[in-house]
């Protein structure tokens, strides 16, 4: 019996023997050397239209700014950086379509015929539908365009990009957060309106309320018509009892979005050289500083 499997197993091994034999090694090269030129080819035709579409896009959207076709320079950056995802997006699919075809796999078929595959696809496609959607709907809606100060959840930053899965902001750190569009829900724009901040000058109970409330006024008066950034003349509070118990003398401003800080701490600067200049008590971090 055991006579019998050796011849069988040397048998087997003969045949295999003669049948890698047989193999034309020269064609086999030749295929594999042709499939592999064809794909390199593939993939440098790939890059040329890759790039030669991202210069007319880009082109046409200079071109269109001769025109005014969208008047807010935040909306052209969006749909500009959407068009260019879009576009990248439709060039890699059709790449990959190119190169199974190429390599012989039959890719029409398989998609044709995918059955149970395709379900499951489906199913596990559900997210990046959700995150074309809600992309969609962003832009519709005009919910954020780049370049918008944003807070959305506990992000809050510059919008870099909008895409069709996700939208990019930038952190005032310059930290880069990817957030998917579904997980977008309530967004704050902070680029819409002009914005309102308060001065607070901390005081002491000491501190002459009729001169603050003069040397304030003086120094409006001069620093207004130099700050461009400025929507609304200063309001003049006046005395404020702040939430955590600090006497504060408050004035409020209105200035363009994003420059509110700027505009503010250029207001306090010059109130608290006037008050100092003028002998006035004032109080700042628990410390008196009283003349």
């Amino acid at each position: 019996m055991i006579t019998g499997v050796a011849s069988f197993t040397s048998k087997q091994m003969e045949q295999l023997k003669k049948a890698f034999t047989d193999l034309s090694w020269h064609e086999i090269s030749q295929q594999l050397l042709s499939k592999f030129l064809l794909i390199v080819v593939t993939f440098v035709l790939f890059l040329i239209i890759l790039w030669l579409g991202r210069v007319i896009i880009v082109h046409l959207f200079q071109e269109s700014k001769k025109y005014n076709v969208l008047k807010n320079s935040n909306r052209m950056a969006t749909v500009k950086t959407l068009v260019l995802n879009i576009y990248r997006y439709t060039c890699y699919f059709f790449l990959l379509y190119a190169i199974l075809s190429e390599i012989g796999v039959p890719v029409g078929t398989l998609i044709a015929g995918a059955g149970i595959f395709s379900l499951a696809l489906g199913l596990g496609a559900q997210s990046l539908v959700s995150d074309i959607v809600t992309g969609f709907f962003i832009l519709l809606e005009q919910q954020l365009d780049v370049g918008d100060t944003v807070q959305i959840g506990q992000i809050k930053g510059t919008v870099t990009a909008l895409g069709i899965r996700t939208t990019q902001v930038t952190s005032s750190d310059g930290t880069l957060n990817f957030i998917p569009n579904r997980n977008i829900t309530i967004v704050q724009n902070l680029s819409r309106n002009n914005m309102v901040s308060n001065i607070d000058i901390h005081i002491t109970s000491k501190t002459p309320l009729n001169r603050v409330e003069e040397i304030v006024t003086q120094v409006n008066k001069k620093l207004v018509p130099q700050i461009k950034a400025l929507q609304l003349k200063p309001v003049i509070v006046g005395p404020v009892v702040t939430p955590d118990g600090t006497l504060v003398f408050r004035v409020t401003i209105t200035a363009v979005s994003g420059k509110q800080s700027t505009v503010a701490s250029r207001f306090l600067a010059a109130y608290l050289k006037e008050l100092r200049t003028n002998n006035i008590p004032i109080a700042w971090e628990g410390m008196t500083n009283e003349h």
